[in-house]
Order: structure tokens, then C-alpha cells, then sequence
């Protein structure tokens, strides 16, 4: 029988680091031939757009769909269902919000976990939502931040995320009132936006100190969040996925400016296995799109902890899917 998870159910159940490790094992799959991902399929509802990613993975046993649709000034509802591959049995429906979010900053912990950054952290955090947050838990996880600096267009938002994710971090996280402020002198940054537009939130000038770059708001190839020189400059370019080179809009501006040969970007699956060297020197820029390995991965795990002797967890009507509001579009 199909098991439904819903939002309550799953919160606080997984760690940020054991989503890491979850999402390397899925990468291990991947670069051993064993897993299939699809490019996003996007349908504009005229009031807003239903997208559909689809993963299988043959060395865990599953394959996984998610669907998550955005109705203009509503915002956004996601929902994964998992399939067991031996039998094609759907065996669970879970909440994909929690999910989405969690996954998102795993990926950002894989790549930071490869990535040497000398003395003292600080990082320069742009954006404040719930990716936002889930980006500074999972690099506090890899590295020992001593600061932080955040920068939304909201003053109430940016104040309230570094207030709260200050005291569940335990370092301080100052508010700042412009993107270069928040970027400008950190070894790490991220842009976790929430922004729709051509024109970038983000400067290479702007990066002086950066070592790495984690660029995961904009999944869209209409918009961009970073500029062409955040790619361009960087030693070396990681992808969550080669589909995201057709799909994120400031990736699709890099390869037309001829700022990202081929030979410059590699997958996550490829540092992960060794297949890429990271330079051990100057920036490197990740750009996350999102899979739907990922939202596999863990939705796996959710379904072992809480699923396999329920029928119907925490409330788990999924009638009743959170909308998140402003959120990232993945």
C-alpha cells in the first residue's frame, strides 16, 4: 500500500550531514553507469508552470518523480513519489518542499566537502528564504564558520535570517543592505535568490576573497542570477547535472560568451568519484539546477525511517501540500 508523507512527518527527521553523504552515494551510482536523469519537462499553465523531473537509480532499487507546480502570487507546491524497481509498486508520496530544500543545500555540502578554504570561514549568504537557510547549515556542517553576512531586499526577512540561523548555528550573521556588501570579502558565498531577471544579482568584481562560489537560486534559462564572469574567472565549474548547462539561463550566457569551453566544467558525479581534480587554488564555481536523484535520495531515506510500517504518517494528506511562497522554482 502507498505510504503518504507529509511536511510535519519529515521535519527534523535527517540531518544535514547524512543528506550529504546520501546525495555522494547517489553521485557514486551515477558515475558508475547505474542511475538515469531526466532534463526538467516544463508545461506553462497560463497561470503559472507544472514541471516534472524523473531519476531512476538501479543500485538503490528505486526510481522517483517529482512534480511541483507554481500558480502566480501563490507560489509553489511540490510533491515526489517513489517506485520500488523490482515490482514498479508506487510505495510512497511524500511533501517534496522539505525535500527540495534539504536536498539543495546537500549538494552545496558535497562540493564544499572537496573544497580546501585556508584560515577563518566567513560567508557572504544573498537570499534568505528557505534555501537560503539550508545552504549556511549545510556549509556549517563542512567548514568552522566564524561569520556570516546576509543580504535580502527585505530588511525584516534578512534580519529574521540572521537572527535565527545565527542562534541554530551558533556564530553571528550580520545583515547588510546590498548584495555586494553581503559578497565582498568572504571565502565562501552563496546566491540562493529568489529573484526573476536577465540581469544578475551577483558580480565577479564583487568576489575578491572567494573561494567558492555556490550559485542555486535561478533555475531558469529566461534569467540569470550570476554574471558571465563568475564562470569565466573560476578555475574550474561544477554542475549538479550536465542538463543544467541548457537550463539555467547565466550557464546558457557563459557557453554563448565562450567563457565555458567544455573542458572547464565538469560534473558533481565526476568530483566526486575522482574523475575531476579540483585546483587547489582560485575560485570555484558550483551552479546547482536540482535533479531528481537527489529528491531520490532522500525521499528513500524518509520512506526507510518513517514508511515501510505506516500506511499514513504525520497527517500525511496530501491535499494538503505546503505552498511556499517566493520560493526557489525547482
Amino acid at each position: 500500500m502507498t505510504v503518504m508523507l507529509g511536511y510535519a512527518a519529515m521535519q527534523g527527521v535527517m540531518k544535514m550531514d547524512e543528506a550529504i553523504g546520501l546525495l555522494e552515494r547517489a553521485l557514486e551510482h551515477e558515475s558508475a553507469g547505474a542511475t538515469v536523469v531526466s532534463p526538467k519537462f516544463i508545461t506553462d499553465l497560463g497561470v503559472g508552470a507544472m514541471r516534472v523531473l524523473v531519476a531512476a537509480d538501479r543500485s538503490a532499487g528505486y526510481c522517483a518523480m517529482k512534480a511541483y507546480h507554481t500558480i502566480e502570487g501563490v507560489g509553489t507546491r511540490y510533491v515526489v513519489s517513489l517506485y520500488r524497481l523490482a515490482d514498479g509498486e508506487l510505495v510512497a508520496m511524500l511533501d517534496g518542499q522539505l525535500i527540495t530544500d534539504m536536498r539543495t543545500g546537500a549538494a552545496s555540502g558535497v562540493a564544499a566537502r572537496r573544497v580546501a578554504v585556508q584560515g577563518p570561514v566567513t560567508v557572504g549568504v544573498i537570499g534568505s528564504g528557505n534555501q537560503a537557510r539550508t545552504q549556511l547549515e549545510s556549509l556549517a556542517s563542512v567548514y568552522a564558520i566564524e561569520s556570516a553576512t546576509v543580504f535580502s531586499p527585505t530588511p525584516e526577512n534578512r534580519e529574521r535570517f540572521a537572527r535565527e540561523m545565527g542562534q541554530q548555528l551558533g556564530f553571528t550573521i550580520t545583515p547588510v543592505d546590498s548584495a555586494e556588501t553581503a559578497a565582498r570579502g568572504h571565502q565562501v558565498v552563496v546566491t540562493a535568490s529568489s529573484a526573476r531577471s536577465s540581469k544578475p544579482v551577483l558580480h565577479s568584481e564583487w568576489l575578491d576573497d572567494c573561494r567558492l562560489l555556490c550559485a542555486v537560486g535561478n533555475t531558469r534559462k529566461q534569467f540569470a542570477e550570476v554574471d558571465v564572469e563568475c564562470f569565466a574567472r573560476a578555475r574550474l565549474v561544477v554542475v549538479d547535472s550536465a542538463h543544467a548547462m541548457h537550463e539555467a539561463g547565466d550557464l546558457c550566457a557563459a557557453v554563448s560568451a565562450k567563457a565555458l569551453p567544455e573542458s572547464k566544467w565538469a560534473t558533481l558525479a565526476d568530483v566526486v568519484t575522482g574523475k575531476t581534480d579540483l585546483p587547489q587554488d582560485g575560485m570555484i564555481t558550483f551552479k546547482s539546477v536540482g535533479t531528481a536523484l537527489q529528491d531520490l535520495a532522500l525521499a528513500v531515506r524518509y520512506y526507510e525511517i518513517l514508511g515501510r510500517d505506516a500506511t499514513v504518517s504525520g497527517g500525511g494528506d496530501l491535499g494538503r501540500l505546503r505552498a511556499s511562497v517566493g520560493a526557489t522554482r525547482r
